[in-house]
């Protein structure tokens, strides 16, 4: 299928590792120019190598900004002035008793997962508009709907995104725009790697029965039983930043495995 991605120009936040790595991958491997972002230089460096080598692409570039700092998403939309994909995907979690998240905490993980969509679809979307084309994805999570208890100041910033899709969505009447949001469940990243192996050695088991067990206990409702890939959720921001998803707007789409108990 074409998905007719060859004159698209894509800004994958968040794209160094994990899920943005294998959005911007699966977008460059469809012919799409690819903003590959990242923290540091080094690390945006070696992803945008490593797509080039992996796809044959070689129109992927880089810019580098830590969305903590305002001015650096600033100097993004400067140097990229003209972007008609966005995948608002970066983002922060931390597993943290809920009494013990401070006022700083709450409002640092606001700044890059709600606050980095705000900006960088301020900056974009009335080009967009312009040119009665666009797409804005945010990447969420099935935390957004079944906020967990062990990061709720994550599963709030999720939901929240939904929330500012969808009003985005109301803005878009009439037009060839379109801003969903995607609901990744839980998905072999770096981050969640890290996170059950610690866990794995606080209890003493090894990594496959800490899998296990989280699919048993924290993820009961999951119907894949077993982590996704990036690139199972790629596949489906991928079609939805192309133009033959063009009736699909204002939605919240999961690939959740499952996890959300509710066909709604």
């Amino acid at each position: 299928m074409d998905l007719q991605l060859k004159d698209k120009t894509a800004l994958i936040t968040g794209s160094t590792t994990g899920i943005g790595y294998a959005i911007a991958r699966s977008l460059a491997a469809e012919g799409a120019k690819v903003i590959v972002n990242g923290r540091t230089q080094e690390r945006v460096s070696a992803a945008i190598e490593s797509i080039k080598s992996e796809t044959g692409n070689q129109n992927v570039v880089g810019a580098v900004a830590d969305f903590m700092d305002v001015n650096q998403v600033n100097a993004i939309v400067e140097q990229y002035p003209y972007v008609n994909i966005l995948i608002n995907n970066v983002g922060v979690a931390e597993p943290k008793e809920f009494k013990t998240i401070s006022d700083e905490e709450w409002l640092s993980i606001y700044e890059i997962n709600v606050l980095s969509g705000v900006r960088l679809s301020r900056a974009y979307f009335d080009k967009m508009l312009n040119d009665n084309w666009g797409r804005i994805i945010f990447i969420s999570s099935e935390s957004a709907v079944q906020i967990p208890a062990e990061m709720i100041q994550y599963g709030v910033s999720k939901t929240a995104q939904i929330s500012l899709s969808r009003g985005l969505a109301e803005l878009t009447v009439g037009t060839g725009v379109t801003v969903n949001t995607v609901l990744p469940g839980p998905t072999s990243t770096e981050a969640i790697s890290k996170f059950l192996k610690a866990t794995a050695e606080q209890q003493g088991i090894s990594d496959a029965e800490m899998e296990t067990q989280f699919f048993n206990s924290m993820r009961g409702t999951s119907l894949l039983k077993r982590f996704t890939t990036p690139e199972e959720i790629a596949n489906m921001v991928t079609f939805i930043a192309s133009p033959l998803s063009s009736a699909t707007n204002g939605a919240a789409l999961r690939a959740d495995g499952g996890v959300i108990k509710s066909a709604f």
